[in-house]
């Protein structure tokens, strides 16, 4: 029992060396610029978004023309000798497909939005996950402050204690207690030291760190709660511009745009194809040896598809279906993201509340341990009474600090649902 005291202590005071040590402090905005260029799966996103943009062409839509350059040489395989050489450039050119080429045009350029909609959507989930942890991160040093002082406070009662017994005032029993408490203290505030580092790396990690053993803190000390956020305020900006829903409403659009390029199969074509070629034929039959031919070639083609296997109706029937679904699938988004919005705002509100509460009750349980600590330095106050004096003390810091990391993270899920996230950067 006496080597496990100093045991913990060292061990304690050998961590906060190691955390402490050449470590660089970031604010929130900090880490979110780092995270913005570092972090993978926004890499990835932006990646896909490339592709789309990279689609929406004139050329992919089929406004412009095709044009193959082509040449082909053949020989007669048998006994006399017979040679065709041929060269040629051919066009072939789209005029009218039943308004077919403007609608797939139409349709890459949504799909290019939806490119967009989604790194936004990515970019938002980064920055709320990042600023949740960012807070944990601060959550969890203020805890581990709180244990430093709860530790510092058993260490001052074991002091006294352990006169106590020397100079023959104090029991050996009550000594053994106090050195109990100091253990089970400094054991707890050797677990939450394990408990920041954890934070500390899934924040490096988020932002796309190299090297987790330089592990980087928050520079805010505190968490400040935005207490101004207005539910009516919130919904008209939700309903605006919450990007689920405006991912949901771009494929509304897609599938009209499917109906409108399987409609467009029901009306006349119009294809201009035109060549210009080069032919030379080499013949040991013949009077002429040799004959040469270099012209150009062009013509206009009118058709009308008049029966396809009833499968134009059919696509038709699965598109106006399609269409339907996403039209529920869209209600289903907006009722879902008016649920949370709901749900996360009044748990908003009831924290603000409970903040208010935990702050008086914090300050009454300092007074508390100020007036008990000082009654048991004059012997007024036993020591188990002592402890429970000081539990509270903890708890209620516990307390606060776990409503106020709760009505942050509340307050950023707000935020990201009525597409604010953006504010933190």
């Amino acid at each position: 029992m006496k080597l496990l005291q100093p045991l913990l202590l060292n061990l304690v005071i050998l961590i906060n060396i190691i955390d402490v040590g050449g470590q660089e402090k970031y604010e929130l905005s900090e880490f979110l610029r780092e995270g913005l260029e570092r972090n993978y799966s926004l890499q990835i996103a932006r990646n896909s978004q490339e592709i789309t943009e990279n689609n929406f062409t004139r050329g992919n839509a089929g406004f412009l023309p095709v044009i193959d350059l082509s040449t082909r040489h053949t020989r007669s395989s048998t006994g006399i000798y017979n040679a065709t050489t041929n060269a040629g450039l051919d066009l072939h050119w789209n005029l009218f497909s039943g308004f077919r080429v403007k609608t797939t045009y139409s349709r890459l350029e949504e799909l290019k939005y939806l490119g967009e909609l989604s790194t936004r959507l990515a970019l938002e989930r980064f920055i709320a996950q990042t600023a949740s942890e960012y807070y944990n991160l601060i959550q969890q040093s203020r805890q581990l402050n709180n244990l430093e002082y709860a530790v510092s406070l058993s260490r001052e009662r074991y002091r006294i204690d352990e006169e106590r017994y020397q100079i023959g005032s104090g029991s050996r029993l009550q000594m053994l207690q106090s050195r109990v408490f100091l253990n089970a203290d400094s054991s707890r505030l050797a677990r939450q030291h394990e408990v920041l580092r954890a934070s500390k790396i899934r924040l490096n990690e988020l932002i796309g760190a190299d090297d987790f053993e330089v592990l980087t803190g928050a520079a805010d000390t505190s968490i400040i709660v935005n207490n101004n956020l207005t539910y009516e305020e919130l919904y008209t900006l939700t309903v605006e511009q919450n990007t689920n829903l405006l991912i949901s409403s771009g494929n509304q659009a897609i599938s009209e745009y499917d109906r409108k390029i399987i409609e467009s199969r029901t009306y006349p074509y119009v294809n201009l194809n035109a060549g210009y070629g080069y032919r030379v034929n080499t013949s040991q039959a013949g009077t002429v040896p040799s004959q040469e031919t270099l012209g150009s070639n062009y013509g206009l083609t009118l058709g009308i598809n008049l029966f396809d296997g009833f499968n134009r109706r059919r696509e038709l029937a699965n598109a106006e279906i399609e269409i339907e679904s996403r039209e529920l699938s869209y209600q289903q988004v907006l009722q879902e993201v008016k649920a949370d919005l709901v749900t996360i705002f009044r748990s908003y509100e009831n924290n603000l509340i409970l903040l208010k509460m935990e702050y008086e009750n914090l300050e009454t349980a300092r007074e508390n341990m100020d007036i008990a600590f000082e009654r048991y330095r004059l012997g007024a106050l036993a020591g188990i009474e002592l402890r429970e004096v000081q539990q509270s003390l903890l708890e209620a810091e516990e307390r606060l600090l776990s409503i106020q990391y709760q009505t942050k993270l509340a307050e950023i899920s707000l935020l990201q649902i009525s597409g604010r996230i953006m504010e933190y950067i």
